[in-house]
């Protein structure tokens, strides 16, 4: 589990991709004092888990289902990425819950300025967008941020001076492709609705209206 606070940045320091599977290997700048084998990072909002690590780096076993849903399989070497460890019980929640799992990609569509903030513009799917509310919470490549407006098609959020600083947002251009990850809660009770809805649907039984709709009447 994480907060979509961002620790540090890191850079890759190679990618070696083995059939539809890779291994990626990232320097920290900052210290990580007590990683351990084993551990979940998240990179770019994905959850990796550590296989091998040194005094600035660690390294991580990517699937190939991860290398197709996010855009680690698009990472080359020197690239910068979104580094944050696991939440610990009793950590501060600066930001919302994450879960590591990408539901998927958008493309930034636009980039402007706004004074001191950077105004961005995020296209993405459909299936994406049904879980973007404004006000809402949205992990994109692993940050915490409140939706600003969205529509069918896109959303917009605002990225202050401190997270632009702090985080790869500041090397990303029109058209790079970031991960997204909508609201826990969200998805959950999007999820308890639509089973609502078969329960009700299932239990309406044969009527009047059941018999039209299939042309019985």
């Amino acid at each position: 589990m994480f907060t979509g606070i961002i620790e540090q940045i890191g850079k890759v320091k190679y990618i070696r991709k083995t059939g539809q599977q890779a291994h990626i290997t990232i320097q920290f700048q900052k210290n990580f004092a007590d990683i351990a084998l084993g551990e979940s990072i998240a990179v770019n909002g994905v959850c990796l888990t550590v296989a091998d690590f040194g005094e600035d780096y660690f390294s991580a076993d990517v699937s190939e289902e991860t290398l197709t849903r996010t855009n680690l399989g698009e990472l080359k070497a020197l690239d910068w990425v979104n580094l944050e460890r696991a939440l610990k019980v009793g950590d501060r929640l600066g930001g919302h819950f994450v879960s590591g799992h990408i539901d998927g990609i958008g493309r930034i569509s636009n980039i402007s300025k706004k004074g001191k903030d950077v105004l961005l513009t995020i296209t993405a799917s459909e299936e994406i967008l049904g879980g973007v509310v404004e006000k809402g919470s949205i992990a994109v490549d692993g940050i915490s941020l409140t939706v600003a407006s969205c529509d069918s098609k896109s959303f917009t959020i605002f990225i202050i001076p401190h997270t632009e600083a702090s985080t790869s947002i500041k090397h990303k251009k029109v058209g790079n492709r970031v991960n997204l990850e909508n609201d826990m809660i969200g998805k959950y009770i999007e999820k308890h609705a639509h089973l609502q809805s078969q329960k009700k649907e299932k239990n309406r039984g044969i009527s009047n209206e059941f018999l039209a709709e299939h042309g019985f009447v």
